[in-house]
C-alpha cells in the first residue's frame, strides 16, 4: 500500500484545500495518472500517482490539508480490471504464431482508451467552458443534467441550467439562504485586499487617454500583425509597454518598502490582473520592458488560459513589480484598483468610450479611456505620481514616441 502525500508547493504555503478528486474511489489508476486536484494560496495543481493501483480515499474533498498529510493510499497489488489491456496475452501468441504481431498493434488501439491518464468520473462530469460557465453563475454540478457523451455536462447544459435558474428557479417570496466555504483562494485574495488597505497609504490619481492613435495603428495593421504572430494585437501589448517606459522615468513607482528600507528594480515584471471562475489572480509577465509588442500580447493571452483552467504555476504567479487591471473588458467606465502588496502602485483601465472634447478649440467626438493610477504615498510622491500618469498617456496618444523610445528598428518593422 502506497500513501500519496501532499507535495510541498513552495516555502510559504503550509496548507492546502482538497478541491476535488479526478477518479472514483476503487479505481485503477496507472503511472503518473492525476488522482486529485488541491488548491493552493494562488493556484491550482493536479497530483498524479506514484505507482499504478486501486484508489482508496483518506482525505474528503473541501478539506485544508497540512504538507505531508495522506490523501489516499494506493494498493499496487491490485490486478488491473476487466476491459484493460492485458500484456501477458499477446506475448504468448507472440511465441506462438508470427501473425499476431501484426495484430498485437491494432488490439493496444483499441483497447488503449480505457485506461487513459486522463480519465474522469463520467456521472455529470462538466467540459472546461460548462464548468466556467457554472462556477460564474454558482451552480454546483449536481444541480446540471448532462446530455452528452457518458452523461458529460456541455456548455449548453451549463448555460439551459443557468437560464433556468435566473428565470424560474425562485419561488416568490422564499427566504432560502445557503452557506458555502470559501475557497482558499478567495480567502487569500480577501486577506490580500484588506491588508493592502490596513498597511499602506493608498491615494488614486486619474486621468483620460484619446485611444484614436492606437485605434488607427490597429485597424491598419490588425491583418499582417495576426498573419505575422499568429496572434491578435490588443491594447494590453501597448499599455504594458508604455508603462514600463513610464517605469524607467519614475523609478519609485516600480519600487517598494522593505523592512525600512526602499526595493529599486532595474527591470518591469508587469502583474496582469485576470479574473477566473475561482477568483482573482495575478500572473507575472517577467522582464516585459525586453518583450516586443508581440511577445508581449502572446504572454498575455498564455497566462489568461492558464489562469482561466487552474493550471498556472507557482513561479508564474510570484514576483512582479507593477501591475495593470483591465476593468474596462466588464464594461467599467471608472475605478480606483488596489495595490498588489508588496508592489507601490497599480495601473486601472477602463471601458473606451466615444466622448465630446475639444482639440484644437473645436469639439471633436473621439475614443476615449480613463485611466487610474492607486499608489503607495509613503514611497511615491504626488508629483511622481501625477508625472507617470501624464507620461503613460502621452506615450498612449502618440504610440510613435513609444515605438521610437522602445526599439525603433524592430517594433516598427514589426508594425
Amino acid at each position: 500500500m502506497t500513501e500519496l502525500k501532499v507535495p510541498a508547493v513552495a516555502e510559504s504555503i503550509t496548507e492546502v484545500t482538497l478541491s476535488r478528486y479526478l477518479v472514483k474511489e476503487g479505481d485503477y489508476v496507472e503511472l503518473d495518472q492525476p488522482v486529485c486536484e488541491l488548491e493552493t494560496d494562488k493556484a491550482s495543481q493536479e497530483i498524479p500517482s506514484p505507482i499504478a493501483g486501486t484508489v482508496k480515499f483518506v482525505a474528503k474533498e473541501g478539506y485544508d490539508l497540512k504538507i505531508g498529510a495522506v490523501i489516499c493510499n494506493i494498493d499496487e497489488s491490485a490486478k488491473k480490471p476487466a476491459g484493460t489491456p492485458k500484456e501477458e496475452k499477446p506475448k504468448e501468441t507472440e511465441k506462438k504464431t508470427k501473425p499476431a504481431k501484426t495484430e498485437e498493434p491494432k488490439a493496444e488501439k483499441t483497447t488503449q482508451p480505457l485506461q487513459t491518464t486522463n480519465d474522469k468520473p463520467q456521472t455529470n462530469y462538466p467540459s472546461p467552458a460548462a464548468k466556467k460557465i457554472l462556477d460564474e453563475g454558482n451552480m454546483a454540478t449536481n444541480e446540471v443534467k448532462g446530455t452528452g457523451v457518458k452523461g458529460r455536462i456541455t456548455k449548453e447544459d451549463a448555460l439551459n441550467a443557468i437560464k433556468n435558474k435566473t428565470t424560474g428557479g425562485r419561488t416568490p417570496f422564499s427566504r432560502n439562504e445557503r452557506v458555502e466555504k470559501m475557497s482558499r483562494l478567495r480567502k487569500t485574495v480577501s486577506d490580500r485586499l484588506v491588508y493592502s488597505k490596513n498597511s499602506t497609504a493608498m491615494l488614486t490619481t486619474f486621468n483620460e487617454v484619446d485611444m484614436t492613435g492606437i485605434n488607427k495603428i490597429r485597424e491598419k495593421h490588425l491583418e499582417a500583425f495576426r498573419k505575422k504572430y499568429d496572434i491578435n494585437l490588443g491594447f494590453m501589448s501597448f499599455f504594458a509597454k508604455a508603462c514600463c517606459l513610464a517605469l524607467e522615468k519614475f523609478p519609485a513607482v516600480n519600487a517598494y518598502i522593505d523592512s525600512g528600507n526602499v526595493v529599486f528594480h532595474d527591470y518591469c515584471d508587469i502583474s496582469i490582473a485576470v479574473s477566473t471562475p475561482k477568483g482573482l489572480v495575478v500572473p507575472v509577465i517577467k522582464n516585459a520592458e525586453s518583450l516586443s509588442l508581440s511577445e508581449i500580447e502572446k504572454k498575455v493571452k498564455e497566462l489568461a488560459i492558464k489562469g482561466r483552467d487552474g493550471i498556472l504555476s507557482m513561479e508564474e504567479m510570484t514576483g512582479g513589480t507593477f501591475t495593470i487591471s483591465n476593468g474596462g473588458v466588464f464594461g467599467s467606465l471608472m475605478s480606483t484598483p488596489i495595490i498588489n502588496p508588496p508592489q507601490s502602485a497599480i495601473l486601472g483601465m477602463h471601458k473606451v468610450q466615444d466622448r465630446p472634447v475639444v482639440i484644437d478649440g473645436k469639439i471633436e467626438i473621439r475614443p476615449m479611456m480613463y485611466v487610474a493610477l492607486s499608489y503607495d504615498h509613503r514611497i511615491i510622491d504626488g508629483k511622481e505620481s501625477v508625472s507617470f500618469l501624464v507620461a503613460v498617456k502621452e506615450f498612449l496618444e502618440h504610440p510613435e514616441k513609444m515605438l521610437l523610445g522602445a526599439d525603433p528598428i524592430e517594433l516598427l518593422l514589426e508594425l
